[in-house]
């Protein structure tokens, strides 16, 4: 027999398989493991050209796959412009922009990564950022991508004025005198960026190339981008046809409001046409039914319970997401709907339920992503209609985010249903963990950690846990990022374990997530991340 390419011995290997569920040892042929056993019997297939790597006893997981992440975007973002992730004062926001802008003489200044939960019309307009860039168009945009804003120079450049009309799912905050703010709120950022300077398809590339690196680091060898149009597939098939993708990517292109069904269906299927069936693929449609509750654009099934009140429409009525989700699926695409308020949750269930009555049912795993608020009335429609949660619970903590601002805003009695995790897996919900970087983190044993306990990772004697029994297990949030996550991106024929046959696609980490002290999931680290049988990252 011909010897094989690559063993993994000496290792814990949990493989997410019921055929094979541990063993010491592997063999990787031809990009694939081609056997499971103990050191004894994986040493015989080798010879003196099979690569040997020694796991130390340490514990091997099948590659991670984070199936609801802004790779390209976020990747161009962090890697090129300001990052103001750890801004929380308006100074940090000034010091950080101040010093970005003095190195480069750019047209415009950008930044990125602001945290919404602290940052709002009170504390963040046009006039704060002309403090750092007086003399340029600036626009910096927040970590969840549904909030930005300009100064001075950028309002003027882009013609953004008083008697600018607010763009369809988009708002342009306004003073009491009626002059822009500088804040924009949904669909006013597309507006805006559209009006300005775009990064080339370079750009993008290498932002693909950092944000790649970054998730191997840490164990993620498959993703999901959430938000594609024809750009993004651009230049995802140029990076794969210079071999230069190391991820495995699937992607979800967008449907706008605008659209009519018939013109999306077409643009999305040309999308999706040509795959090589290498390793980036177009596999759905994306839906954005509503905004943020930050801003207030969350829609709600019962108007908000704060002194403000008021309430958000869905972004598509219930006639478009009937037959839109109708079309999309008899097209057999799968379904991704951005869902945080209740109202949006029920209407992207009601429009899977319309589906399936029109098309019939079949292995879709339509998702929706999110799920903030949730009506407990709701919760088993999901295993009912075959629908996948797809969550991300870094965001199910005590932060201001959500202490602040979304418990006040919907009272005590919904507050009880965020991000409520154990109660759509006992109700039967397939579900997938994921991080929507760069909102948040990309790594998963942080958000891992946050899913078990309810609380920041190690904080424990600071923080009391958000909703504590809303917790989920190690072995239910290992499944999200493993197995869960390869049903959501359509790769578990090929993906998800560590079973005979599949793509050698493994992480080797320097802790057992599954026995280590709870509150130390979070700082675990990789030590070998492996794609395709091929390492693409080495912990020095």
């Amino acid at each position: 027999m011909e010897p094989v390419g690559t063993i993994v011995i000496n290792a814990r290997i949990v493989t997410m398989d019921g055929a094979t569920p541990y063993a010491q040892a592997l063999a990787v042929r031809d990009g694939r493991v081609t056997a499971l056993g103990s050191n004894e019997e994986i040493r015989e297939l080798a010879d003196r050209s099979t690569k040997v790597i020694d796991a130390g006893g340490r514990l091997v997981l099948p590659g991670f796959q984070d199936t609801h992440i802004h790779l390209q975007d976020s990747g161009q973002d962090y890697s090129q412009n300001a990052d103001l992730s750890s801004a929380r004062t308006q100074d940090d926001i000034v010091r950080i922009l101040s010093a970005f802008a003095k190195t480069h003489d750019r047209a415009w200044v950008n930044g990125t990564g602001w945290y919404s939960g602290i940052f709002h019309t009170d504390n963040l307009d046009r006039h704060l950022i002309d403090r750092a860039v007086p003399n340029r168009p600036c626009l910096i945009v927040a970590s969840d991508g549904h909030n930005a804003c300009l100064n001075s120079a950028g309002c003027a450049a882009i013609g953004l004025a008083a008697d600018t009309p607010d763009p369809p799912n988009g708002h342009f905050v306004r003073d009491a005198k009626g002059e822009p703010t500088g804040m924009l709120y949904e669909n006013a950022l597309m507006w805006a960026e559209a009006r300005m300077p775009t990064p080339s398809d370079a750009d993008f590339a290498d932002g693909v190339k950092w944000a790649q690196a970054l998730a191997h680091r840490h164990g993620i060898t498959g993703i999901l981008d959430a938000r594609v149009e024809e750009r993004h597939v651009r230049v995802y098939r140029s990076l794969e046809a210079a071999d230069a993708l190391t991820l495995r990517v699937a992607a979800t292109a967008l449907v706008n409001a605008h659209d009519t069904t018939w013109g999306a269906v077409e643009r999305l299927s040309d999308l999706r046409a040509g795959n090589s069936g290498g390793r980036f693929k177009v596999h759905s449609a994306k839906f954005f039914l509503d905004g943020v509750v930050e801003n207030r654009t969350a829609a709600m099934i019962v108007p908000y319970s704060d002194a403000e009140g008021g309430n958000a429409p869905l972004m598509f009525t219930p006639d478009q997401i009937t037959q839109m989700f109708t079309a999309f699926d008899a097209a057999r695409f799968q379904i991704h709907v951005h869902a945080i308020g209740d109202l949006a949750v029920r209407a992207a269930l009601d429009g899977v339920e319309a589906a399936r009555a029109a098309n019939g049912d079949w292995p879709s795993l339509h998702q929706i992503a999110h799920i903030q608020f949730i009506d407990p009335a709701d919760l088993p429609r999901f295993r009912k209609l075959g629908v996948m949660a797809n969550v991300q619970p870094l965001w199910a903590r005590s932060e201001p985010s959500v202490t602040d601002i979304a418990v006040p805003m919907v009272g005590n009695d919904r507050s009880h249903w965020i991000y409520a995790f154990r109660s759509l897996l006992d109700a039967g919900a397939a579900m997938a963990l994921s991080s929507d970087w760069g909102v948040s983190t990309l790594n998963p044993f942080e958000i891992i950690e946050t899913a078990v306990t309810r609380q920041p990772p190690a904080a424990s004697a600071r923080v009391p846990p958000f909703l504590p029994d809303e917790r989920i297990t190690r072995a239910e949030a290992v499944a999200g990022y493993t197995t869960q996550a390869a049903a959501a991106a359509w790769r578990s024929s090929d993906t998800g374990t560590l079973g005979i046959g599949k793509h050698a696609d493994l992480i080797v980490l320097d802790d057992d997530i599954f026995t280590c002290p709870t509150h130390e999931i979070g700082s675990t680290k990789v030590v070998t991340t492996m794609v395709g049988g091929d390492v693409v990252y080495e912990r020095a």
